[in-house]
């Protein structure tokens, strides 16, 4: 029986192109000023003193940026950079730089399991900050009264079976009542390896080649939400 489902973000509920071709580049761009403007607030220098000490004791802000630039570039999953990620993006969804898109299938399908009285709870390895800004804002309206929870790599990995039993902790399900979502098959491991049930969000526009049999790792595959069938 399923009380509580998990899902990711990115390639989930929604492409995997907007992060890479829309969010990426955005705050690649605004950084420089971002932090010029911004860097002596708390919660700012906070993460800026972190990427310092992690980059071997950066001591001008300058240098800090184009660190957190090349971080970008290489898509990295790093605590400290999402969270500054997620301030710099609040500015573009607050003057309409963008909207966030959701998958047609996902926003009626969360809404549905959410008045079946299923709890929902976000897990990505964007800050949990910026995942409220893009349910906040997506262009299927505001999402984030669906959900009851958020986590973030501040829980731990994503390919770490400890973090999901952490989260399952946290929920207060037991792991085999949890259902995850994802479309990284690791993710799905980890979570698998922590007593979570498991699903394979297999899109067609992410993902073009299926995985199915051994690429699945076992994983139950669906190509959208309305595949989904609960309870599992």
């Amino acid at each position: 029986m399923t009380r509580a489902i998990l899902t990711d973000i990115e390639g989930t509920t929604s492409s995997i192109s907007f992060v890479r071709e829309v969010l990426f580049p955005y705050a690649r761009r605004a950084l420089p000023g971002f932090v010029a403007e911004h860097g002596r607030e708390p919660e700012v220098r906070r993460w800026l003193d972190a990427v310092a000490t992690e980059a071997g004791g950066l001591c001008q802000d300058d240098m800090i940026v184009e660190t957190l630039q090349g971080w970008i570039d290489q898509d990295r999953k790093h605590t400290a950079l999402k969270a500054l990620q997620g301030l710099v993006w609040e500015a573009g969804y607050r003057n309409a730089d963008f909207t966030a898109p959701v998958y047609a299938d996902a926003a009626p399908t969360l809404r549905r399991w959410h008045a079946l009285g299923l709890p929902l709870y976000v897990y990505s390895s964007g800050s949990v900050p910026a995942q409220k800004l893009f349910f906040g804002h997506s262009d299927a309206g505001d999402l984030t009264g669906l959900f009851s929870g958020w986590y973030d790599t501040e829980i731990g990995g994503k390919r770490e079976p400890e973090s999901y039993a952490r989260i399952a902790a946290a929920i207060g399900e037991p792991a085999h009542e949890i259902l995850f979502l994802s479309d990284v098959v690791e993710e799905l491991d980890a979570a698998r390896s922590a007593g979570l049930h498991t699903v394979l969000v297999d899109r067609i526009e992410d993902y073009p080649q299926p995985r199915h049999g051994d690429t699945a790792h076992g994983h139950a595959r669906v190509a959208s939400f309305l595949d989904i069938e609960l309870p599992l």
